[in-house]
C-alpha cells in the first residue's frame, strides 16, 4: 500500500517560516522586557486573557490549550493570587478541581492592556489601504485555519452565500480589476465592463428571474456570481470570481451550482456563459458543472493580444 505521509518540507520553507516569525515577533513587540508596556510577559497576559474570556476554566484546561508546563504555569498563577487578581473556586464536577475566575481588581489590570493591544493594532492597520487590510486579515485567516490543531483537512463550508447588498457592487468591480490586472494583466477597460455589467444588473433587476451570490467568509467577501436573464428561456452566468486567498475551499464549485439550482427553480431551459480560453480554474469548475464548450473566438482586448473568448453552454 502506498504511503500517504506528507512529503518533509524543503530548507526553502522552513527559511520562509522562520523569517516570518521574527518579522512578525518584532512587528508587534514581542522581544520587549514587557508586553505593550506593561510588566507582565507575553504568557502572563495571555494566562489574564483566556481566564477574563472562558466561564469555568480550570488550570489543567490552560496547560492542555496553551501548551505551558503545570509548574511553571502554577507559579504564575500563585502570583496572580497573590495580587488578588484571581480567585478559586471548588468545581461542582470534581472537587478535586478549581475553577479559576478573575476578581474585579484582576479586570481593572488586564483592561489597559486590551486597550494598548487594540490600539496597536489599529495603527498597524490604519497605515494599510482596504485592499491590503482586507488581504493581510484573510491571509491570517488562511494561516490559522491550516495549522489550527483540529485541522486535519479543509472544512466542509468554511463559508457563506448570501444575497447582494449596497457596498457588494462596488466590491466585485474593484476586485475584477485589481485582480485580473494582477494575474492576467488586464487593463483598465476590463475593470470598466465590469462596471458595465453590474450597473446593468442593478438598473434592471428581476428578483423573480436573476441573482447574485456573494460568498462571505469569517465575515469577509471571498467571491460572487451573477444570474442574469438573458431571454425567457435562456439565463446566464456572469462574473464568477473567488478571492485568492478563498481558493480550494469549493466556493466556486458552490457559486456556480446556486447559479444552475436557481435556473432550474424558474423555469430556464438553458443557461451560457462567456469566458476566456486562460481562465483554467473557471474552465474547470464549468465542466464539472456539466458545461459545454460551444464556440470560440480570436480578439485583442484589454490591453492583450490573441486572447481566445469561449462561449459554453448547459441545458437545464
Amino acid at each position: 500500500m502506498a504511503s500517504h505521509a506528507p512529503a518533509q518540507p524543503a530548507q526553502s520553507s522552513i527559511f520562509a517560516v522562520r523569517r516570518f516569525n521574527r518579522f512578525y515577533t518584532r512587528q508587534i513587540g514581542l522581544l520587549q522586557h514587557g508586553l505593550l508596556d506593561s510588566p507582565f510577559s507575553l504568557t502572563e497576559v495571555r494566562i489574564l486573557y483566556e481566564i477574563a474570556h472562558r466561564e469555568r476554566v480550570r488550570a489543567t484546561d490552560l496547560c492542555a490549550d496553551l501548551r505551558l508546563d503545570a509548574g511553571y504555569l502554577s507559579r504564575i498563577l500563585a502570583q496572580f493570587e497573590k495580587r488578588g487578581w484571581i480567585q478559586r473556586t471548588a468545581s461542582p464536577a470534581d472537587r478535586r478541581q478549581s475553577l479559576l475566575t478573575l476578581t474585579a481588581k484582576g479586570n481593572a489590570n488586564l483592561r489597559p492592556l486590551e486597550e494598548r493591544s487594540d490600539r496597536q493594532v489599529e495603527q498597524m492597520l490604519s497605515k494599510l489601504m482596504p485592499a491590503s487590510r482586507q488581504h493581510l486579515v484573510a491571509s491570517m485567516q488562511s494561516i490559522e485555519q491550516i495549522l489550527s490543531p483540529e485541522a486535519t483537512g479543509v472544512a466542509a463550508e468554511p463559508y457563506v452565500l448570501r444575497a447582494h447588498q449596497p457596498g457588494d457592487m462596488g466590491w466585485v468591480v474593484c476586485r475584477h480589476g485589481a485582480l485580473y490586472s494582477e494575474e492576467y494583466h488586464y487593463d483598465e477597460r476590463f475593470e470598466a465592463l465590469v462596471a458595465e455589467i453590474v450597473a446593468e444588473f442593478i438598473n434592471r433587476f428581476d428578483p423573480k428571474r436573476e441573482r447574485c451570490w456573494i460568498a462571505e467568509r469569517e465575515g469577509e467577501r471571498a467571491g460572487s456570481v451573477f444570474l442574469v436573464r438573458k431571454s425567457a428561456t435562456v439565463s446566464k452566468l456572469r462574473l464568477l470570481l473567488v478571492e485568492p486567498s478563498a481558493r480550494g475551499l469549493g466556493i466556486g464549485h458552490r457559486l456556480v451550482e446556486e447559479c444552475v439550482r436557481f435556473a432550474r427553480q424558474v423555469g430556464y431551459k438553458k443557461m451560457v456563459l462567456w469566458t476566456q480560453s486562460e481562465l483554467k480554474a473557471a474552465r474547470a469548475i464549468y465542466q464539472k458543472a456539466g458545461f459545454q464548450l460551444i464556440g470560440e473566438e480570436k480578439h485583442d482586448s484589454w490591453g492583450r493580444k490573441n486572447l481566445v473568448a469561449e462561449t459554453w453552454e448547459l441545458k437545464l
